[in-house]
């Protein structure tokens, strides 16, 4: 009797308990619509996120296609060797750096530019107007990483790019932005800005359209301008969201997108093209090496994790602000 009662009473059943009160509650069966649009994205997330999370095991084994991810021994170093071997390696030093500092780069200047469109947008009285350029500004991301970077390349062609034109037109000589390796940076960054910003101010507009009116008209009333109101309202309503972003944001500092990297990417240009990204691809598929570009991108993501932990507590302490 006693063992009975200290089962039902355990935390394991008090679970159980809630979870079956939460299927069975009226909510999920006046809601199952909306529930049911959700599905494809829990699905999603399973899938392609959760699912392949049973492959990381490879990082710590020497993968043998006949025994398989479970099958395959253990490799050297209790495990560790492939993660020694990238620790060890010539080209660490060069991917992290060039990783980093296309974030970095990404971060600091196109992290500020979707704020300050939404501010601008919303800041236009002609609403068509606002919507036109919303509209015009976050078609860009729709466009592949090819047709992105077919673009860039017409635009700075030697022969008949815009921009050399108007380089030549003011008296200075031709640059070949895609064979100098100093320039992919710049070309790089450039691109992803162009194409991402429109789009990441779509989140500003809607925080935005959330402030409430009366704090404008209890402004105006006390003489505040346009300008006041919005470093004094506008900024502190949407600073929530901007720390989130933030936050998201800084938990994919080591993560470069592959496609556009890739295809800028050259030998001439590789001292400062090359990312972990592409070097998993070239070592990893084309080299057939599938435990160590494992150990690799299992190190990215325990970066990017620790990263986006830390900037989270940090910004519970500052901000009272946080993902969790």
């Amino acid at each position: 009797m006693d063992q009975t009662v200290a089962v039902r009473g355990s935390p394991a059943a008090h679970t159980k308990t809630k979870l079956y009160r939460f299927l069975h509650s009226r909510k999920i069966l006046q809601n199952w619509d909306l529930y049911l649009m959700l599905l494809p994205a829990i699905l999603f997330y399973i899938v392609f996120h959760y699912a392949p999370m049973y492959g990381a095991q490879l990082a710590f084994k020497d993968f043998n296609a006949m025994e398989g991810i479970w099958g395959s021994p253990l490799t050297s170093s209790y495990g560790f060797g492939h993660f020694i071997r990238w620790f060890q390696s010539p080209f660490l030093v060069r991917l992290v750096s060039n990783t980093l500092l296309l974030n970095l780069y990404t971060l600091v200047f196109g992290f500020p530019l979707p704020i300050i469109l939404a501010l601008m947008i919303n800041e236009l009285r002609n609403k068509k107007l606002a919507k036109a350029i919303s509209n015009v500004t976050y078609i860009p991301f729709f466009l592949s990483a090819a047709v992105i970077v077919g673009m860039v390349r017409n635009f700075v062609h030697v022969d008949y790019g815009v921009v050399n034109m108007a380089i030549i037109a003011l008296g200075g000589e031709a640059i070949n932005f895609f064979i100098e390796a100093e320039w992919f940076r710049f070309l790089f960054v450039s691109s992803g800005i162009w194409q991402v910003t429109g789009w990441n101010s779509i989140i500003f507009i809607a925080a935005l359209a959330g402030v409430d009116p009366e704090l404008h008209e209890s402004a105006t009333i006390d003489g505040a301008n346009r300008f006041h109101r919005l470093i004094y309202i506008n900024l502190p309503s949407i600073a929530p969201t901007i720390i989130i972003l933030l936050i998201l944001n800084l938990g994919t500092v080591m993560t470069v997108g592959f496609e556009r990297a890739f295809l800028f990417q050259h030998d001439l240009n590789l001292s400062r093209s090359d990312v972990i990204s592409t070097y998993v691809y070239r070592i990893g598929i084309q080299g057939a090496q599938f435990s160590f570009s494992s150990a690799i991108g299992l190190f990215n993501s325990v970066i990017n994790c620790t990263i986006l932990v830390v900037a989270n507590a940090i910004s519970r302490k500052v901000s009272d602000t946080s993902l969790w």
